[in-house]
């Protein structure tokens, strides 16, 4: 009759145990975060946080969000929080929160994410105030496998769709075609900019130097001419005075 007590006393024993251990051990209020577009690259991704309340005194205020890397802060905005909360861009991510939520009350908040990045996992570092100033840390990661006690808020995300590609990739390449065309282009432009333009030619002026020599050349060549058509006469005036001389002197 005793023995068959003795199991139901093992599992009073055990139940005590280990309800003794669970009252022992810590109770840490986390951030989770959430996403039902949690996809690398996914579109106009919605992200939800929930802050579990732990202060007796004060409720929560404000969260300071650092970003993981690949989400500007320009690339958030907020899609849903509690009445009179607003979010604001910082250096390196954002602040959420307003007027500080009834003690004991969780927070919730969504916001919209232009672009996940191409990622397994996103790491969302955050700092959690209450009405009275008290802040938690929840910025902490897993080393070693062990589970840390203020861990930061973290996303899974899933592969990639097939052909999803970064916001502002380009679709397409150039062809060859429309290269060898720009390059024949640029190479007539070129050669047309070096080859020298026709004398005379509307919009061209020559050089002062070019001018002037051939001003010059010009006048030399009037002057040539001038001076050898002087000879000329000279020459036909003497003969023709010459000739009437020996006629007079023969007729005497």
């Amino acid at each position: 009759m005793n023995d068959s007590r003795l199991p139901g006393r093992a599992a009073t024993v055990t139940a005590v145990v280990a309800g003794s251990l669970a009252l022992a051990a810590p109770a840490f209020a986390h951030v989770e975060v959430a996403s039902e577009t949690a996809r690398a690259l996914a579109v106009n991704a919605t992200v939800t946080f929930t802050a579990e309340a732990e202060s007796s005194t004060a409720g929560l205020a404000e969260f300071r969000v650092v970003l993981p890397e690949g989400i500007a802060p320009a690339d958030v905005t907020l899609a849903d929080a509690p009445q009179g909360w607003t979010l604001a861009a910082t250096a390196d991510g954002y602040t959420v929160g307003g007027p500080a939520l009834p003690q004991g009350k969780d927070a919730v908040y969504r916001i919209t994410v232009k672009q996940l990045p191409d990622a397994r996992q996103l790491v969302f570092k955050t700092l959690e105030t209450y009405g009275d100033g008290h802040i938690d840390r929840w910025i902490e990661l897993p080393e070693g496998g062990a589970e840390p006690q203020h861990p930061a808020p973290t996303l899974k995300l899933a592969a990639a769709a097939p052909g999803a590609t970064p916001i502002g990739t380009p679709s397409a390449v150039p062809s060859s075609a429309g290269a060898s065309a720009t390059s024949a282009t640029s190479a007539a432009a070129t050669s047309a900019a070096a080859a020298p333009a026709p004398s005379g030619a509307p919009g061209v002026t020559a050089s002062p130097g070019t001018a002037s020599t051939a001003s010059g050349g010009g006048g030399s060549s009037s002057a040539g001419l001038a001076v050898g058509a002087a000879v000329v006469v000279a020459l036909a005036a003497g003969g023709a005075w010459l000739w009437r001389r020996r006629r007079a002197a023969a007729g005497g």
